[in-house]
């Protein structure tokens, strides 16, 4: 009898194989067929290098997605006739992978090593990952990990030493190409796109592969018989979402990049990165507090109006909300990417700090020491502090440093900006201070 959701259909007609993806058809069956590794894949690279020595150790395959991570991982197990299983970190456990190391020592005892890929293995816990360690020293697994995360802060210490970190890149441009090539072979036809679609089709992959061979695959299934242009294909396709973690790598990669664009006075590329994070969905909140701590740390007082600027901006934010109070920020940043810069109130507070851990328990010179009590006087509280307001240029030249302290030299402002005023002033007082010998 027919489930309720069953199809009629011809009981004697023979069942109808199920369709392929692209992605899968065109899957490489060789390394050598793999697009956009050669880095690491060329006879020069850590794999290459491995496979020609007929020496595999486990590793780590970092990059973002659609690079061939588990292409790879597939491949190297079939290039040294390894037994290849995979797991994810997403859906696997401890009882999973008992089942999966009680396998592969008995295939080891059967003479067959294994090659375990071990997909977003930084979603692993540090007991998770603690158990790979004695079956990857007694041999019983090779593991090849992927992540999209740094392992440097993603994996345990431990995983790290036992295992070499492979970086693979995004596609670019002419890789993604070559891509597309090999899918228009699979599917005996061209593209239906005029030249100038068939690039922002692959930017809109952004670098993935596999976005770019989905993409294909939806154009290719169009029923048209003239080209279709960019701006036709972009009301039919939906670009690929910017690739940003608000709380991975990707997050702390863009901060950086605008935080050092701001710093190199490149506004240009201070407010694009800044409109990559706002894409991403990035907390504006987050934004304006780092964009403030950028003028504190890297403007100081060169532009003392820098701060104030990206206070007001904030409280802008605040008002508007989003969209518009994004733009404030976006001024900000722009703002702090042509003010003048220095970092010597940064230098200085830092330095302070480390003389404080140094000097911590000095007193300070008794003269500048307020004498509240008879008994503080007659200690010497107070006794020969000039009040600067008595002299007749407002400066005593007094030493306010503890009398067995050697006075340091932490503020040296630059000759930039608002700075540059702060230095005639610190000149004129040091020159003061040796001559009153202070």
């Amino acid at each position: 009898m027919a489930d309720l959701f069953d199809t009629p259909s011809d009981s004697n007609a023979p069942p109808q194989p199920a369709v392929r993806p692209l992605a899968d058809r065109i899957r490489p069956a060789r390394l050598s067929d793999v697009i956009g590794q050669d880095k690491v894949l060329g006879s020069d690279g850590p794999l290459g290098s491995m496979l020609d020595a007929g020496s595999l150790s486990s590793l780590i395959l970092w990059g973002p997605p659609g690079v061939g991570k588990t292409t790879i991982a597939r491949l190297l197990a079939d290039e040294t006739d390894l037994a290849f299983v995979q797991i994810s970190a997403i859906f696997s456990g401890v009882p999973e992978l008992r089942k999966v190391f009680d396998a592969a020592k008995l295939r080891r005892q059967q003479g067959r090593g294994t090659l375990l890929f071990v997909d977003e293995i930084h979603r692993f816990n540090k007991a998770q990952q603690d158990s790979f360690l004695p079956h990857m020293e007694d041999g019983t697994i090779l593991l090849v990990g992927a992540t999209t995360e740094n392992p440097s802060f993603e994996l345990n210490a431990a995983v790290m030493s036992r295992a070499q970190v492979i970086v693979l890149e995004r596609l670019g441009l002419k890789d993604l190409e070559r891509l597309a090539q090999r899918a228009e072979q699979d599917l005996g036809r061209k593209l239906p796109l005029t030249a100038d679609a068939r690039e922002a089709l692959l930017e809109m992959a952004d670098g993935d592969g596999r976005a770019a061979l989905n993409l294909i695959e939806q154009v290719a299934a169009w029923k048209t018989t003239a080209p279709v242009d960019a701006q036709a294909m972009a009301t039919r396709l939906m670009r690929r979402a910017a690739k940003y973690d608000k709380s991975g790598d990707e997050h702390y990669n863009l901060i950086s990049a605008l935080h050092k664009s701001v710093r190199g006075s490149d506004p240009d590329a201070a407010v694009y990165w800044l409109g990559r994070m706002l894409e991403g969905g990035e907390d504006p909140r987050y934004l304006a507090r780092r964009i403030t701590r950028m003028a504190v740390e890297d403007i100081g007082l060169a532009d003392p109006a820098a701060q104030r600027h990206c206070l007001d901006a904030w409280a802008l934010y605040e008002r508007l909300g989003s969209p518009e109070g994004e733009l404030a920020l976006a001024q900000a940043v722009i703002y702090l990417a042509l003010a003048p810069k220095s970092n010597a109130g940064y230098v200085a507070y830092k330095a302070a700090r480390a003389e404080a851990r140094r000097t911590g328990s000095l007193m300070p010179p008794a003269h500048i020491l307020n004498a509240p009590t008879k008994m503080m006087k007659e200690q010497g509280y107070g006794a020969g502090y000039a009040y600067d307001h008595d002299a007749e240029d407002g400066f005593s030249g007094q030493n306010y440093f503890p009398d067995e302290m050697k006075r340091p030299v932490l503020y040296a402002p630059v000759e930039r900006g608002f700075e540059r005023e702060l230095k005639k002033r610190l000149d004129w007082f040091v020159s003061q201070r040796l001559k009153r010998g202070g």
